[in-house]
């Protein structure tokens, strides 16, 4: 009888999920952010955050020190539940591992004369548009999802629209403090302590807790002036892609492919001037969501331009988690479902994680590809072909990115600066005989091939040889002799064995 239950209970949540995230899910992420940004407007604005950040980096030494006077059993960790990471996976490392607890959820100072905001790493894209656009300012790269922290991006890394004039989030970000495996406080920067600056990204907290990072700001003004125009044919598709991606007057760029022949390109700047009748507040609860709106531009035969408040736009992929929502609430774009329950989105990705049965991990695992490949941007057209070949996922998202020849984990392997694109696969295979390892296998040695790279937050099933040919570890490798009794190798915390 229990197991019936048990089977029922999985059955329902496989095949009717969307009951339980409609009546449950929704409500419980509205009532967590609307706690979760009135609790950071009393902090910012009735207390004194900056104080309160020097007494938790001291329990986070205080704990770092009694691990090592304990006798240094085993390794460390924070302690942050793997569901509340945009990870799909859970990390099985945390299990076995001495786990340092934080509190690092505040902005601590926005500085405009010298044009940065200090934050803890906990702090979301979602806290930053809030705090930062009523005021006048913004980061230059701010990643689109709203649960997305600063930490998550600085140690693994993030991208935006205008990645193609400023590079990584990790190249916008003037300082990193960090607690080191001895306890110790250090803060790095260009000028001080340039390698340990160089080498936090990509690190996956292996070589220190993050405690604190300081972020470029530049002006924000309240639109962007968005175009959209649809391109046919492959070869098209990357030309215009390319080009668009060379002209920094353009000061946004992403494009969405619908099939490798069919791709949406949009350009944008900011603005404070508006045409009246071509605003288009896209974050409203009951407007359809982003990457539905920008299909309809297929059929236009001339370029379509619309105002869009600087906020939505940043958050434009949030609603839907780009294209993910569909498979969970397959009725969500519907006008009903929207004007009716639309209010209550976006939904938590944390609460989708802690809410999965095993036997909808397996489900997704088996039917489902979450993928960012990072490769030169000349290689855009065969490496879509490639893609399409082997998982057959659509849409997929184009970002382009400057990636500068600093040391560190990644950088060009050619030497000089280089201009690359991230291919998004988010979604169900359409390829036949969909088999996750084999084929995530192949799109790994495609991007080695074009020595292109993998974002860490997805599935890694290469072998460490191979990771390592991947990335450059020779400035990592350096810097964790001091530490690597303290924390795992990197490896051991991203590759597929490491994670449930």
């Amino acid at each position: 009888m229990g197991k019936g239950c048990e089977t029922l209970t999985e059955y329902i949540l496989i095949n009717y999920r969307w009951v339980f995230v409609c009546l449950f899910l929704l409500p419980i992420s509205f009532l967590h952010d609307l706690w979760f940004y009135l609790r950071n407007w009393v902090v910012f604005k009735l207390t004194s955050a900056p104080k309160q950040h020097d007494s938790k980096v001291k329990y986070v030494q205080k704990q770092i020190r009694e691990w090592a006077s304990s006798g240094k059993g085993t390794q460390m960790c924070t302690a942050r539940p793997s569901w509340q990471t945009v990870c799909f996976r859970r990390a099985k490392y945390k299990s076995t591992m001495t786990k340092i607890e934080l509190d690092l959820v505040d902005i601590l100072e926005i500085d405009v004369e010298k044009k940065v905001v200090r934050v803890e790493p906990m702090v979301t894209m979602g806290q930053l548009t809030a705090t930062l656009n009523p005021l006048g300012w913004t980061i230059p790269v701010l990643p689109e999802i709203d649960e997305l922290t600063v930490g998550g991006l600085v140690m693994g890394t993030g991208i935006e629209s205008t990645s193609h004039k400023y590079g990584l989030f990790q190249h916008i970000c003037e300082s990193f403090e960090l607690v080191l495996s001895d306890g110790s406080l250090i803060v790095c920067s260009r000028e001080h302590n340039p390698d340990l600056f160089c080498a936090v990204p990509w690190s996956y907290g292996t070589l220190g807790i993050l405690t604190a990072v300081e972020i470029k700001l530049i002006p924000a003004k309240k639109y962007v002036k968005l175009t959209y125009q649809a391109i046919n044919g492959a070869e098209h598709i990357a030309n215009h892609f390319t080009k668009a991606s060379k002209d920094l007057n353009n000061e946004f760029v992403e494009a969405l492919g619908y099939s490798e022949d069919e791709a949406v390109i949009m350009t944008g700047t900011m603005t404070n001037e508006v045409e009246n009748d071509k605003f288009n507040a896209i974050g409203k609860w009951y407007k359809p969501w982003f990457f539905v709106h920008v299909k309809g531009m297929l059929k236009e035969s001339s370029p379509v331009t619309e105002y869009i408040p600087l906020r939505d736009y940043y958050h434009r992929h949030t609603r839907s988690i780009f294209w993910e929502l569909q498979d969970i609430i397959p009725f969500g774009n519907n006008p009903v479902f929207r004007l009716l329950l639309g209010w209550m989105m976006p939904l938590k990705i944390s609460l989708l994680k802690l809410t999965q049965t095993p036997a909808t991990k397996k489900l997704y695992e088996n039917n489902h590809v979450l993928q960012d490949i990072l490769v030169p941007i000349e290689t855009m057209k065969n490496s879509i072909k490639f893609v399409t070949k082997t998982v057959n996922v659509f849409p997929i998202w184009l970002c382009p990115f400057i990636l500068p020849n600093n040391p560190g984990f990644v950088h060009p392997k050619s030497g000089g600066e280089q201009l690359y694109i991230d291919i998004g696969l988010y979604g169900v295979p359409k390829v036949g005989g969909f088999k996750p390892k084999e084929d995530i296998r192949k799109i790994e040695k495609y991007v080695t091939e074009v020595n292109g790279f993998q974002m860490l937050y997805a599935d890694t099933y290469m072998t460490k040889e191979e990771f390592r040919r991947m990335f450059d570890h020779d400035l990592y490798d350096k810097l964790r002799k001091n530490c690597v009794h303290a924390f795992p190798d990197i490896y051991d915390k991203v590759s597929r064995s490491a994670r449930d």
